[in-house]
């Protein structure tokens, strides 16, 4: 009868036990929720908005309506992902937006690596329904959709997903995620001022920690020799310091609100559950060591500079730089382009 009450009371034990640990369980689990909505909505809250919101949704469903219309399957066996990154000057105010930063980023969600090419903003290339231009002159005329058919038609090159983000937008994200700054090796002095007063570069030489504008004026500054050939280089090496800033420990932790400022200075055609669980997700558990870049056109591919429609333009041999950017995001046992070659040529 001792015994029996003895196991009575052990299992008792055991159910208060479980009881608590659940509770525990569940109190952490709020309160990580909690945590999680609050930084969030800082986020959104401490930026101040980047986009024109109708805008966005308008763009977004004319990148979803192409989608349809090319029969596009949601759940490709394609684990290679292609996002075209835009770097966009739009002030809202009504003028058409412009870009001196056109990438594709390639994310394989199977092997957890990651390519970026860079597109020279003057590449002359025969946007669709227009003619011949500047690649970035199809920004202009018809933003994220005409850039991405631009884009397609071009290199042959499919773009699944888009993310747009403006200046003002780049410098808050910065200071959000390395509010001590992001560490450069800024490689020669750096200084220009625009007539308009809007633009403000001056950077000294040598290692060091940048905020967010300064780091916006060192990706941005190409009045030097080699001019938006050297600011692509830049731009790579910006990109790079931010994906092992994102991935640092204490960058995770600001990962909510991080996220929240995205969405508020990010135009894209990803959903909020999509950049978390879905690629960031993905991208925080098996970090690739290094992004494998390229640049287009790629060496011995261009000419030098020509005035074309009053505009000064990037010739290239188009069928080489179709198959250098097909070889680069579709090859298996691609060779490492990076950008960081010298050229034998410097561009007029």
């Amino acid at each position: 009868m001792a015994e029996t009450r003895r196991i009575i009371r052990r299992r008792k034990k055991k159910k208060r036990r479980r009881r608590f640990l659940a509770f525990i369980v569940a109190a952490l689990f709020f309160s990580m929720v909690a945590y999680i909505s609050s930084q969030f909505m800082a986020g959104q809250s401490e930026a101040g908005g980047g986009f024109d919101k109708k805008e966005a949704d308008k763009t977004k469903q004319a990148f979803e309506d192409r989608d349809q219309l090319e029969n596009i399957e949601e759940n490709q066996k394609d684990e290679k992902v292609n996002v075209l990154l835009v770097g966009s000057d739009s002030r809202g105010n009504g003028e058409p937006a412009r870009t001196d930063t056109i990438m594709v980023a390639q994310y394989d969600t199977g092997k957890g690596t990651v390519k970026l090419a860079s597109i020279m903003r003057d590449l002359w290339v025969d946007i669709p329904g227009k003619g011949y231009n500047r690649i970035n002159a199809s920004y202009s005329d018809g933003g994220v959709p005409l850039l991405t058919e631009t884009i397609e038609k071009n290199f042959g090159l499919h773009i699944d997903e888009y993310a747009v983000v403006n200046f003002n937008g780049f410098k808050e994200i910065v200071d959000i995620v390395a509010p001590e700054g992001i560490e450069i090796d800024v490689e020669k002095r750096m200084y220009y001022q625009d007539n308009a007063g809007t633009v403000n570069i001056n950077l000294q030489p040598g290692v060091q920690k940048l905020n967010g504008e300064e780091l916006l004026g060192y990706a941005r500054f190409r009045h030097d020799a080699k001019g938006d050939f050297n600011r692509v280089l830049r731009q790579q090496k910006v990109i790079s310091a931010l994906k092992e800033k994102l991935v640092s420990v204490t960058s995770i932790t600001k990962l909510p609100k991080t996220v929240g400022a995205l969405t508020q200075y990010v135009n894209t055609s990803m959903s909020t559950n999509e950049i978390v669980f879905n690629y960031g997700r993905r991208f925080l558990m098996d970090t690739p060591e290094n992004i494998e870049t390229a640049r287009i056109p790629a060496d011995g591919e261009w000419w030098p500079m020509t005035t074309q429609a009053g505009a000064e333009v990037l010739g290239h041999n188009e069928q080489q730089t179709q198959e250098t950017i097909q070889q680069f995001f579709n090859a298996e046992d691609a060779t490492t382009q990076t950008a960081e070659k010298e050229d034998n040529e410097e561009p007029s």
